[in-house]
Protein backbone atom coordinates (compact mmCIF):
# COMPACT_ATOMS: atom_id res chain seq x y z
CA UNK A 1 0.00 0.00 0.00
CA UNK A 2 1.47 3.58 -1.22
CA UNK A 3 0.60 6.46 1.35
CA UNK A 4 0.40 9.63 -0.94
CA UNK A 5 1.26 12.81 0.59
CA UNK A 6 -0.79 16.20 -0.24
CA UNK A 7 1.31 19.33 0.83
CA UNK A 8 -0.16 22.27 2.35
CA UNK A 9 0.18 24.37 -0.42
CA UNK A 10 -1.49 22.37 -2.95
CA UNK A 11 -4.60 21.86 -0.56
CA UNK A 12 -4.74 25.47 -0.47
CA UNK A 13 -4.58 25.93 -3.93
CA UNK A 14 -7.06 22.91 -4.94
CA UNK A 15 -9.72 25.42 -2.10
CA UNK A 16 -8.93 28.68 -3.92
CA UNK A 17 -9.76 26.75 -7.02
CA UNK A 18 -12.65 25.45 -6.11
CA UNK A 19 -14.02 28.57 -4.82
CA UNK A 20 -12.98 30.60 -8.01
CA UNK A 21 -15.09 28.32 -9.53
CA UNK A 22 -17.96 28.51 -7.57
CA UNK A 23 -17.69 32.49 -7.79
CA UNK A 24 -17.65 31.99 -12.01
CA UNK A 25 -20.95 29.93 -12.17
CA UNK A 26 -22.49 32.20 -9.76
CA UNK A 27 -21.63 34.83 -12.06
CA UNK A 28 -23.26 32.47 -15.24
CA UNK A 29 -26.04 32.45 -13.05
CA UNK A 30 -26.23 36.66 -12.47
CA UNK A 31 -26.02 36.67 -16.43
CA UNK A 32 -28.96 34.00 -17.33
CA UNK A 33 -31.31 35.93 -14.51
CA UNK A 34 -30.78 39.10 -16.27
CA UNK A 35 -31.44 37.98 -19.87
CA UNK A 36 -34.73 36.35 -18.90
CA UNK A 37 -35.74 38.68 -16.07
CA UNK A 38 -37.73 41.18 -18.97
CA UNK A 39 -39.86 38.34 -20.17
CA UNK A 40 -41.12 36.13 -17.19
CA UNK A 41 -43.31 37.36 -14.60
CA UNK A 42 -42.29 38.33 -11.44
CA UNK A 43 -42.83 35.45 -8.60
CA UNK A 44 -45.46 36.55 -5.74
CA UNK A 45 -44.03 36.67 -2.88
CA UNK A 46 -44.15 34.09 -0.16
CA UNK A 47 -44.23 34.22 3.47
CA UNK A 48 -45.76 37.65 3.49
CA UNK A 49 -47.71 38.21 6.98
CA UNK A 50 -50.83 41.05 7.81
CA UNK A 51 -50.96 43.26 10.15
CA UNK A 52 -54.32 45.71 11.33
CA UNK A 53 -53.65 49.43 10.71
CA UNK A 54 -56.37 52.17 11.43
CA UNK A 55 -57.84 53.82 8.05
CA UNK A 56 -59.57 57.06 8.30
CA UNK A 57 -63.39 56.60 7.76
CA UNK A 58 -65.07 59.77 6.79
CA UNK A 59 -67.94 58.45 5.67
CA UNK A 60 -68.57 57.46 9.94
CA UNK A 61 -67.76 60.37 11.13
CA UNK A 62 -65.83 63.64 10.05
CA UNK A 63 -66.27 67.41 11.02
CA UNK A 64 -63.62 70.26 10.34
CA UNK A 65 -64.90 72.98 12.88
CA UNK A 66 -63.92 75.47 15.82
CA UNK A 67 -63.14 73.06 19.03
CA UNK A 68 -62.98 74.03 22.37
CA UNK A 69 -61.51 73.24 26.40
CA UNK A 70 -63.09 75.07 28.94
CA UNK A 71 -60.03 74.59 30.92
CA UNK A 72 -61.62 71.98 33.48
CA UNK A 73 -59.56 68.62 34.32
CA UNK A 74 -61.24 65.61 32.65
CA UNK A 75 -61.64 62.01 32.84
CA UNK A 76 -61.40 59.18 30.62
CA UNK A 77 -58.08 60.81 29.09
CA UNK A 78 -58.15 61.99 25.31
CA UNK A 79 -61.85 62.25 24.13
CA UNK A 80 -63.60 65.20 21.74
CA UNK A 81 -67.55 64.94 22.26
CA UNK A 82 -69.87 66.30 19.40
CA UNK A 83 -73.86 66.39 18.54
CA UNK A 84 -74.26 64.50 16.04
CA UNK A 85 -72.57 61.77 17.27
CA UNK A 86 -74.58 58.60 17.56
CA UNK A 87 -72.00 55.70 18.96
CA UNK A 88 -68.51 56.03 20.51
CA UNK A 89 -65.94 56.18 17.78
CA UNK A 90 -61.92 55.99 17.96
CA UNK A 91 -61.14 59.28 16.01
CA UNK A 92 -58.50 60.97 14.88
CA UNK A 93 -58.07 64.63 16.12
CA UNK A 94 -55.94 67.43 14.51
CA UNK A 95 -55.46 71.24 15.47
CA UNK A 96 -55.20 72.22 11.87
CA UNK A 97 -53.38 75.61 13.41
CA UNK A 98 -50.37 73.77 14.35
CA UNK A 99 -50.34 70.18 12.58
CA UNK A 100 -50.63 68.71 16.06
CA UNK A 101 -52.66 65.36 16.39
CA UNK A 102 -53.78 62.63 18.72
CA UNK A 103 -55.81 59.19 18.75
CA UNK A 104 -58.66 59.23 21.20
CA UNK A 105 -62.69 58.49 21.60
CA UNK A 106 -65.30 60.34 20.26
CA UNK A 107 -68.89 61.15 22.23
CA UNK A 108 -71.95 62.69 21.73
CA UNK A 109 -72.68 65.87 23.59
CA UNK A 110 -75.88 68.03 24.26
CA UNK A 111 -76.36 70.38 21.69
CA UNK A 112 -77.77 73.06 23.79
CA UNK A 113 -74.42 73.54 25.45
CA UNK A 114 -72.99 76.98 24.87
CA UNK A 115 -70.00 77.13 22.82
CA UNK A 116 -68.45 75.59 19.74
CA UNK A 117 -69.80 71.86 19.06
CA UNK A 118 -66.29 70.27 19.32
CA UNK A 119 -65.82 70.05 23.08
CA UNK A 120 -62.67 68.19 23.85
CA UNK A 121 -60.83 67.36 26.94
CA UNK A 122 -58.13 68.32 29.12
CA UNK A 123 -56.03 65.58 27.75
CA UNK A 124 -56.64 66.16 24.33
CA UNK A 125 -55.94 69.67 24.69
CA UNK A 126 -53.36 68.94 25.79
CA UNK A 127 -51.65 66.88 23.22
CA UNK A 128 -53.42 69.88 20.19
CA UNK A 129 -51.45 72.25 22.12
CA UNK A 130 -55.04 74.40 22.91
CA UNK A 131 -55.48 76.73 25.66
CA UNK A 132 -58.07 76.53 28.20
CA UNK A 133 -61.16 78.96 26.90
CA UNK A 134 -59.50 79.86 23.61
CA UNK A 135 -60.97 78.14 20.17
CA UNK A 136 -59.05 75.96 17.92
CA UNK A 137 -59.91 74.85 14.10
CA UNK A 138 -59.91 71.04 14.48
CA UNK A 139 -60.52 67.94 12.18
CA UNK A 140 -61.96 65.12 13.72
CA UNK A 141 -62.19 61.59 11.14
CA UNK A 142 -63.37 58.30 12.73
CA UNK A 143 -61.07 55.22 12.33
CA UNK A 144 -61.47 51.92 11.77
CA UNK A 145 -58.86 49.24 12.08
CA UNK A 146 -58.24 47.35 8.68
CA UNK A 147 -55.91 44.25 7.77
CA UNK A 148 -52.97 45.12 5.40
CA UNK A 149 -50.75 42.35 3.84
CA UNK A 150 -47.09 42.83 4.68
CA UNK A 151 -44.40 41.59 2.25
CA UNK A 152 -41.19 39.22 3.98
CA UNK A 153 -37.92 40.48 4.55
CA UNK A 154 -35.65 40.40 1.54
CA UNK A 155 -33.16 37.64 1.76
CA UNK A 156 -29.49 38.06 0.60
CA UNK A 157 -28.50 35.78 -2.74
CA UNK A 158 -25.37 34.35 -0.47
CA UNK A 159 -25.12 33.80 3.22
CA UNK A 160 -21.17 32.67 4.23
CA UNK A 161 -21.18 29.18 5.66
CA UNK A 162 -20.58 29.21 9.47
CA UNK A 163 -17.20 29.73 10.29
CA UNK A 164 -16.34 31.38 7.30
CA UNK A 165 -16.15 35.75 6.65
CA UNK A 166 -18.24 36.54 3.83
CA UNK A 167 -15.44 38.75 1.37
CA UNK A 168 -15.98 40.92 -1.20
CA UNK A 169 -15.17 38.65 -3.98
CA UNK A 170 -16.12 40.72 -6.87
CA UNK A 171 -13.85 43.30 -6.12
CA UNK A 172 -10.99 40.33 -5.82
CA UNK A 173 -11.77 36.91 -6.16
CA UNK A 174 -8.12 35.91 -5.62
CA UNK A 175 -7.92 37.24 -2.73
CA UNK A 176 -11.60 36.84 -1.29
CA UNK A 177 -10.96 33.17 -2.20
CA UNK A 178 -7.44 32.87 -0.13
CA UNK A 179 -8.77 34.86 2.88
CA UNK A 180 -11.95 32.02 2.74
CA UNK A 181 -9.30 29.31 3.09
CA UNK A 182 -7.43 30.94 5.68
CA UNK A 183 -10.73 31.30 7.91
CA UNK A 184 -12.08 28.06 6.97
CA UNK A 185 -8.42 26.16 8.45
CA UNK A 186 -8.26 28.97 11.37
CA UNK A 187 -12.33 27.82 12.14
CA UNK A 188 -11.05 23.78 11.67
CA UNK A 189 -8.54 24.19 14.18
CA UNK A 190 -10.18 26.04 16.83
CA UNK A 191 -11.89 24.14 19.69
CA UNK A 192 -15.62 23.37 20.17
CA UNK A 193 -17.30 24.47 22.83
CA UNK A 194 -19.43 21.63 24.64
CA UNK A 195 -22.79 22.63 24.85
CA UNK A 196 -24.66 22.98 28.08
CA UNK A 197 -27.83 21.15 28.27
CA UNK A 198 -30.01 23.45 30.14
CA UNK A 199 -33.38 22.00 31.54
CA UNK A 200 -36.63 23.86 30.02
CA UNK A 201 -38.39 25.98 32.20
CA UNK A 202 -42.45 25.56 32.85
CA UNK A 203 -44.10 29.05 31.93
CA UNK A 204 -47.42 28.61 33.35
CA UNK A 205 -49.98 29.62 30.99
CA UNK A 206 -52.28 32.57 31.85
CA UNK A 207 -56.19 31.42 32.19
CA UNK A 208 -58.08 32.62 29.21
CA UNK A 209 -61.63 34.00 30.57
CA UNK A 210 -64.33 33.37 28.27
CA UNK A 211 -67.64 35.43 27.65
CA UNK A 212 -71.20 34.59 25.50
CA UNK A 213 -70.79 38.39 24.58
CA UNK A 214 -69.97 40.22 21.57
CA UNK A 215 -69.01 43.29 23.68
CA UNK A 216 -67.92 41.64 26.41
CA UNK A 217 -65.58 44.40 27.63
CA UNK A 218 -66.06 48.30 28.72
CA UNK A 219 -63.75 51.14 27.23
CA UNK A 220 -62.69 53.40 30.31
CA UNK A 221 -60.88 55.79 28.11
CA UNK A 222 -57.45 56.83 25.40
CA UNK A 223 -54.50 57.97 27.18
CA UNK A 224 -51.50 59.02 24.90
CA UNK A 225 -49.58 59.25 28.35
CA UNK A 226 -48.71 55.90 29.25
CA UNK A 227 -48.53 56.41 32.98
CA UNK A 228 -51.58 58.34 33.33
CA UNK A 229 -53.60 54.94 31.73
CA UNK A 230 -51.58 52.44 34.61
CA UNK A 231 -52.39 54.87 36.88
CA UNK A 232 -55.97 54.57 36.13
CA UNK A 233 -56.01 50.68 35.53
CA UNK A 234 -54.84 50.70 39.29
CA UNK A 235 -57.64 52.73 40.59
CA UNK A 236 -59.52 50.43 38.67
CA UNK A 237 -58.15 47.46 40.33
CA UNK A 238 -58.48 48.95 43.46
CA UNK A 239 -62.39 49.03 43.53
CA UNK A 240 -62.43 44.94 42.34
CA UNK A 241 -62.06 45.64 38.30
CA UNK A 242 -60.39 43.30 35.87
CA UNK A 243 -58.49 46.33 33.85
CA UNK A 244 -56.41 46.18 31.38
CA UNK A 245 -53.93 48.26 29.46
CA UNK A 246 -53.23 47.92 25.46
CA UNK A 247 -50.76 49.75 23.87
CA UNK A 248 -51.70 50.65 20.34
CA UNK A 249 -50.37 52.66 17.71
CA UNK A 250 -51.89 54.51 14.93
CA UNK A 251 -51.00 56.90 12.40
CA UNK A 252 -47.77 56.83 13.65
CA UNK A 253 -48.63 58.13 17.53
CA UNK A 254 -48.88 55.56 20.28
CA UNK A 255 -51.99 55.71 22.67
CA UNK A 256 -53.10 53.64 25.54
CA UNK A 257 -56.61 51.94 25.93
CA UNK A 258 -57.94 51.24 29.16
CA UNK A 259 -60.36 48.42 29.18
CA UNK A 260 -62.48 46.44 31.62
CA UNK A 261 -63.68 42.92 31.90
CA UNK A 262 -64.52 40.81 30.34
CA UNK A 263 -67.88 40.09 31.61
CA UNK A 264 -69.38 36.94 31.12
CA UNK A 265 -73.06 37.90 31.39
CA UNK A 266 -74.73 41.18 30.21
CA UNK A 267 -76.23 41.56 33.72
CA UNK A 268 -72.57 41.65 35.26
CA UNK A 269 -71.51 43.73 32.44
CA UNK A 270 -74.31 46.12 33.10
CA UNK A 271 -72.99 46.26 36.71
CA UNK A 272 -69.53 47.07 36.36
CA UNK A 273 -70.64 50.26 33.50
CA UNK A 274 -72.63 51.45 36.56
CA UNK A 275 -70.14 51.22 38.97
CA UNK A 276 -67.20 52.80 36.59
CA UNK A 277 -69.67 55.69 35.81
CA UNK A 278 -70.29 55.66 39.70
CA UNK A 279 -66.48 56.43 40.03
CA UNK A 280 -66.57 59.58 37.65
CA UNK A 281 -65.83 57.94 34.13
CA UNK A 282 -69.31 58.57 32.58
CA UNK A 283 -68.38 58.25 28.74
CA UNK A 284 -66.85 54.56 29.69
CA UNK A 285 -68.34 52.12 26.15
CA UNK A 286 -69.09 48.33 25.64
CA UNK A 287 -66.26 47.29 23.81
CA UNK A 288 -65.55 43.88 21.77
CA UNK A 289 -61.83 43.86 22.43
Amino acid sequence: MKTVLISKTWLKSGLVATLLFTVAACEGFGEADTATSGTEAALPLLGGTTEERDIEAPEIFQKTESGLWDGRPSLGGVWVAHPDVTDPERVIIRNESNGKFVIGALFRRERDNPGPELQVSSDAAQELGMLAGSPAMLNVVALRREAVEIAPPATTDFDAPVGIAATALDDDPIAGAAAAVTAAETAAAAPVATPIAVAPVAVAAAPQATSTLDKPFIQIGIFSVESNANDTAASLRNDGMSASVLAQNSQGKPFWRVIVGPAPTSADRSAILDKVKALGFADAYFVSN
